[in-house]
């Protein structure tokens, strides 16, 4: 059975292990394993993502499959991106699936109910940055609309860049 939650604080920890898992399967490969291991020992620990719930403007969402955690998703309301012109437009800044949970059709309900909460806070559209090397979250994207709008850099250390497309997606 596949169920879609609205994360809490409490959830800080679960959502930084899922992230770290996920952020290694899908870029593990991109830098070296010290900046990929600096890179998610900043970026997900209990401790930063409980910070982001600080920002109202923030919405997590976790995915569950038969009872255990498969994914989650995390936006920003109302974040404004330089290659778009619409005011109130929503940075999806993680989907984040585990590769044992691909195939079941998980990260589509996921990334529904994304945007449903992005809809009911009145935006006009959501924005994300995708690695240009990773061609089955294009497609996916793609397959859902997004149109590619511009490029990103995403630092990964002092000295390593992961070119991005921006993308988006006007409701």
């Amino acid at each position: 059975m596949i169920q879609i939650i609205k994360a809490t604080i409490e959830h800080s920890e679960i959502i930084a292990e899922i992230g770290k898992q996920a952020f290694w399967e899908s870029h593990g490969h991109s830098a070296s394993k010290d900046d990929i291991d600096s890179f998610i020992s900043k970026n997900y620990n209990k401790e930063a993502i409980t910070k982001e719930f600080e920002n109202t403007n923030v919405h997590y969402l976790l995915v569950q499959f038969h009872d255990k955690i498969a994914g989650f998703s995390k936006i920003e309301l109302s974040t404004p991106n330089q290659n778009i012109s619409e005011p109130n437009i929503t940075k999806l800044d993680r989907l984040y699936l585990l590769k044992e949970f691909y195939g079941k059709n998980l990260g589509a309900g996921l990334f529904k109910a994304t945007i449903e909460i992005s809809r009911q806070n009145h935006q006009q559209g959501i924005w994300l940055a995708v690695w240009k090397e990773n061609p089955k979250a294009i497609h996916f994207y793609t397959k859902t609309g997004f149109k590619i709008v511009g490029e990103y850099n995403f630092k990964i250390s002092e000295t390593h860049f992961n070119p991005n497309h921006i993308m988006y997606l006007k409701y």
